[in-house]
Parts: C-alpha cells; sequence; structure tokens
C-alpha cells in the first residue's frame, strides 16, 4: 500500500534554509492531493505544522513541546521555524499552529519578516483550507504587545483562514498560558479529528497511543526556571571605574556541585526577588502584615509577604494591571487612561511606575490579599549572556551586569535583579539560576573559521566567553572585536584582559569606540564604516558576524551600517546587498542576540 505521507527535504540536506522551505512547499503541494483514502482507513491521525518564529528560542522550545503531545495523540507534527519559510508552503497544509515572538519595536524575529511580507502581497492565495492557531510571545512593557502574533493571527483571518482556537497573548511568564491554550487546542484537534475519523468511510476508531510513562527521563536532574540550581556566588567585582556613572559588575557562581551544563553562547537565567523595603512599603500601604495566607499560583499557599517578595512583579506595571485597578477602584485619574484610543497616554504612565505607585496615587482600593495576588503578574526571571566558556572556566558561570538604577516621581528606582546583584546579594550567597540556551549564536564549527564580534556595553558578556573558549579549545581562527561605551578611562569592560588577548595575537583585532572621549560621539558602527574594506575582505575569507547588545538602537545602526560596507565595498545595489546579507544568515553567518 502506497504511504501518504508527504516527504521532505530534511534540514541537513546541501540546500538553503529559503531553498529548503520552497522544495518542501513544492513537495507537500504535490503530494498533499493524494489519495488519502488508504490512511483514513486506518488512523484518524492529522498532519499538523508547527511553525515557530523565535528570536531567543523560547517559542522553538515551546513549539517542539507541543509536537511532542501531538505525536503522542497519534498525530504528525512537522516542526519548523518561519526563517526561510514560504506561504507556498504554508497553502499546501490543512492544519497549522504557530508560536510567535515579538522582537524589538514590534518586529518579527531576524529572518521571519520575509515570510510576513509575502504572506501580505494582495495577489497571494487565500486560505480557507487552512485551520490554524497561534500562541503569541511578548513583554507587556513594550508598547506593541505581542504584534507579530496579532499580526500573524490578523493576516491568516482577512486571507480566510478558520481559527481553531482563540489566540493567546502571552507576557514573559509563559508557563501558565501556554499550558492554558495548549489544553483548549488539543481539545479543539481531538474533536477535528474524531469528526475526521467519522466521516472517513465508517472506518474503525483509533485509540490514540498513550504517552510512556518515562517520555521524560531524569525530570527532576534537570535544571529549569521552575527548578533552579542554588549557586553560590564566589565572585563579585566592579569592572567601571569609581567616576563612572555607570556600575557594571562580574560576577561568577560555582556550578562544580550541580549537573548544570552550557554552551558559548548560552544565557544564565536568574531567578530574583524583590527589595525587602519596598515589600514592606507595600504591605503599609495596603494596611497589611503579611502573614495572611494567599493562594500564588505554583507556589501554592503561602504568606502574602512571601508571594510579594519572591513570586509577583511590583515594580513594574502593566496596561492590564493599571486597567483592572482603575475598574476595581473608579479611580477617576486612571479611568481616562484605559479607552483604547489612549494607549499612548496609558504606555507613558506605565514606563516608570510600579505597584507602590498605584496604591498612593488611588489608596483604599484592595482589601483583600487575594485581590493583591490577583492583580499582579509572577515576577519573571532575568537572563543575562554568559560571559564565560565551559572550556576555559570550569566548575563557574559568569555574568557581566550593568546596574540599573534612576529615579522617578521622586522615587529612587531599580532593576530588581541587578540591585539584587549590587546591593543585597554576598559572596557565598547561593543564587537560584538555571541555563537559558541559544542554540542560534553559537560559534562556528570550524576552528579555523573567522569571527567578528560586535558587543558595546555588556553585549560584550558572550564575545568575552567566545574568546576564552577559542583558546582553550586552541583554534586557530582570526577574532575581530568591536567594543564601545562611554570612557574609555571609566567603562572600559575587561580592559586589561582584551589588551592582553591583543597582545599575544589571539585578539586578531581590537576596535574601540568611546562615544564621550572626544566632542563628536564616536559608536560601533562608526568603527566599522571606518574600517568598510577590512571588514568586507573578512566576510570574503568566511567571516562570521555576530552582534549582542540593545535591540532599539544600537543593532538597527549595526545592521544598516553592514549594509552600506556590503553595497560600498561589494560594488552592490540596495537590493543585491540585502540579498547578500540573507544569504549569510541562510548560511549562519549573521547572528544576533540583542534586547
Amino acid at each position: 500500500m502506497m504511504s501518504a505521507d508527504i516527504p521532505f527535504i530534511p534540514d541537513n540536506a546541501p540546500f538553503t534554509a529559503g531553498q529548503r522551505a520552497y522544495l518542501n512547499g513544492l513537495l507537500a503541494g504535490l503530494f498533499s492531493s493524494a489519495p488519502l483514502q488508504a490512511e483514513a482507513a486506518t488512523q484518524s491521525s492529522l498532519r499538523i505544522a508547527v511553525l515557530y518564529a523565535s528570536q531567543s528560542g523560547s517559542a522553538e522550545g515551546l513549539a517542539r513541546k507541543i509536537a511532542k503531545e501531538l505525536k503522542a495523540l497519534g498525530h504528525k507534527p512537522a516542526v519548523s521555524t518561519l526563517v526561510g519559510y514560504t506561504p507556498a508552503a504554508l497553502s499546501a497544509e490543512k492544519y497549522a499552529i504557530f508560536l510567535a515572538s515579538t522582537y524589538g519595536e514590534g518586529d518579527a524575529p531576524e529572518g521571519v519578516q520575509q515570510f510576513y511580507e509575502q504572506l501580505c502581497l494582495e495577489h497571494f492565495p487565500r486560505y480557507e483550507s487552512l485551520s490554524y492557531a497561534v500562541f503569541a510571545l511578548g513583554d507587556s512593557h513594550y508598547e506593541h504587545f505581542c504584534k507579530f502574533g496579532r499580526d500573524i493571527d490578523q493576516r491568516l483571518t482577512a486571507l480566510g483562514a478558520n481559527p481553531i482556537c482563540d489566540r493567546v497573548d502571552s507576557d514573559v511568564d509563559v508557563t501558565e498560558p501556554f499550558t492554558e491554550w495548549k489544553t483548549t487546542l488539543l481539545a479543539k484537534v481531538k474533536a477535528i479529528a474524531s469528526g475526521a475519523s467519522t466521516s472517513a468511510a465508517h472506518t474503525a476508531s483509533v485509540v490514540p497511543p498513550a504517552p510512556r510513562a518515562n517520555a521524560i527521563s531524569n525530570a527532576s536532574q534537570t535544571y529549569t526556571r521552575e527548578h533552579p540550581a542554588l549557586a553560590p556566588l564566589v565572585d563579585k567585582r566592579r569592572l567601571t571605574g569609581s567616576v563612572s556613572s555607570k556600575l557594571t559588575l562580574h560576577l561568577a557562581f560555582s556550578i562544580k556541585d550541580t549537573t548544570l551544563r552550557y554552551e558559548a553562547g548560552d544565557a544564565c537565567g536568574v531567578i530574583p526577588h524583590n527589595d525587602p523595603n519596598l515589600v514592606t512599603e507595600i504591605l503599609q500601604t495596603l494596611l497589611m502584615h503579611g502573614n495572611e495566607q494567599v493562594s500564588c499560583g505554583k507556589a501554592g499557599m503561602t504568606t502574602l509577604h512571601e508571594a510579594l517578595t519572591h513570586h509577583l512583579q511590583i515594580t513594574r506595571l502593566s496596561g492590564k494591571t493599571v486597567k483592572e485597578y482603575a475598574a476595581l477602584g473608579k479611580c477617576t485619574s486612571l479611568l481616562g487612561l484605559t479607552p483604547s484610543e489612549n494607549h499612548s497616554e496609558l504606555e507613558r504612565y506605565i514606563y516608570d511606575r510600579g505597584l507602590i505607585d498605584l496604591l498612593l496615587e488611588c489608596p483604599g482600593v484592595l482589601h483583600d490579599p487575594a485581590d493583591v495576588v490577583a492583580l499582579l503578574p509572577s515576577l519573571a526571571p532575568r537572563l543575562y549572556s554568559i560571559s564565560s566558556s565551559p572550556a576555559a572556566h570550569a566548575g563557574e558561570i559568569h555574568t557581566t551586569v550593568a546596574v540599573v538604577r534612576y529615579r522617578s516621581h521622586n522615587r529612587a528606582r531599580g532593576g530588581i535583579c541587578s540591585t539584587l546583584f549590587a546591593d543585597r546579594a554576598a559572596l557565598s550567597d547561593r543564587i537560584p539560576i538555571y541555563i537559558h540556551p541559544n542554540k542560534k549564536f553559537r560559534l562556528p564549527k570550524e576552528p579555523d573559521a573567522p569571527i567578528i564580534m560586535i558587543g558595546p556595553g555588556t553585549g560584550i558578556a558572550p564575545f568575552r566567553g567566545f574568546l576564552h573558549e577559542r583558546r582553550a579549545l586552541n583554534a586557530k581562527g582570526r577574532n575581530w572585536l568591536f567594543f564601545g561605551e562611554r570612557s574609555s578611562t571609566a567603562d572600559y569592560l575587561y580592559r586589561e584582559e582584551l589588551e592582553s588577548m591583543v597582545a599575544d595575537g589571539h585578539l586578531t583585532r581590537l576596535d574601540t569606540a568611546f562615544s564621550r572621549d572626544q566632542d563628536k560621539k564616536i559608536y560601533v558602527q562608526d568603527r566599522m564604516l571606518e574600517q568598510a574594506g577590512l571588514f568586507w575582505h573578512w566576510l570574503q575569507e568566511g567571516a562570521s558576524v555576530y552582534v549582542c547588545g540593545d535591540a532599539s538602537r544600537m543593532a538597527k545602526d549595526v545592521d544598516a551600517a553592514l549594509h552600506r560596507i556590503v553595497e560600498s565595498q561589494g560594488g552592490m545595489n540596495t537590493e543585491s546587498a540585502r540579498d547578500y546579507i540573507d544569504t549569510l544568515k541562510d548560511e549562519r553567518r549573521y547572528h544576533r542576540d540583542v534586547y
């Protein structure tokens, strides 16, 4: 009997991501119309495309989770990134699940924008035969919360596709919303599959195989955000000078007594806790003592003090929190911010305020401790690029942390995790941490390949790890670093290490840009353009480019500089330069870890 499976081009085939996606779409179109009666007669499984748009790997991880569960239920999930994927391939599918992150100021993750732009072409065919679901990932503190996921949902609806279930927009802590969305989705898929089985020429019903009891082995040995490792802080030192307006710290955690493993380029997740002085002030303002018992999500029953300290976000507001508080307290000043047409005013309000500001502006609203817990989102982990090498710093994880402090509305404020490290964490304190893999930010597999690293400020963190890793592994590839900060005398992070690497030849070239050391501000993108000829020569010799740091301005300026270099040095027009850089991405030679 002929199989109804649709053939596909494997990931290790000698094609670019774009070519592979095109061929998969072509094959799907050719085989999707093949007779399926034989298959329908024996099973009710569905082929479901599980598509992800991921910047840091979160959406990809969720995609693989949902695919695993679909497979356990007897379906045929096909997991694919949207990088290089085409609307033509999508048109061949009957069922598709999207897990879509929003990046920067409401943009699609890197490499995915082309798919969306093609989807928006007016002449593109409609999708009346497609059933789909969308889980959108984002951060509610950004103005364009979950915008890309919303865009995908709205565009597919406009093209006639049929939603399997409502889209869910998830904040940074995805666990609960993902679980709820997944439960709803799987129930809908089950109903669809049952209907398909019933209508398939009176076939016998098929019972999906039950998940194996040991499908997740050694779960207790795996450290996650829910079950972090307690790692002693073994080093904390200041990297910026005493006259600097910034405080940047080098931190080292011991992991020798844990099973934590990481690769150069990964991030360290830290489970923070709120400032106890702020928690006390909030309790006093609420006229509560903190010993009240509350139910707090996965923490279960605990005290209100514990919930505010370790489990709830109290230093930053979301639009949802303000709207609910305003409605609950009928606060005139806040209700004016809640209509949808006043979104920009609401964003300005929440930008630099926290729970204490709500309590002081409109007091006497919260009387029940349970209402306090229900109002606040979960306290999310903080991610820091790892600045060490597993080969060179065995048994340790290093991070590079800029301490965030500012003043607004007559109140001193700061980053939850960075001020924890600066003010409240002492050496030997055990800090809850876990590894957040970053598979899209890896060194070249070929140790002789040259690399160009662009990392101003704390963006230098993964490149310190790269340099130490390549030295420890005796990699012979050339290394070029662009580093920028405000002042060479006050803000030159890891200066001695870098200059030592230059002196012994391990760091082939170091270009620095200290914006305030001269009248005209100079940034890393300016240094790139100054060295355009050499930069192009390295690219022609196979160099991989890495960028780490601020997404809102630096990464965009660096990307624009890269396009200018390719145009000027390669003799290309704008479109050809764009194609060249897209090829770099397809070949995994242009990597960005921006935030």
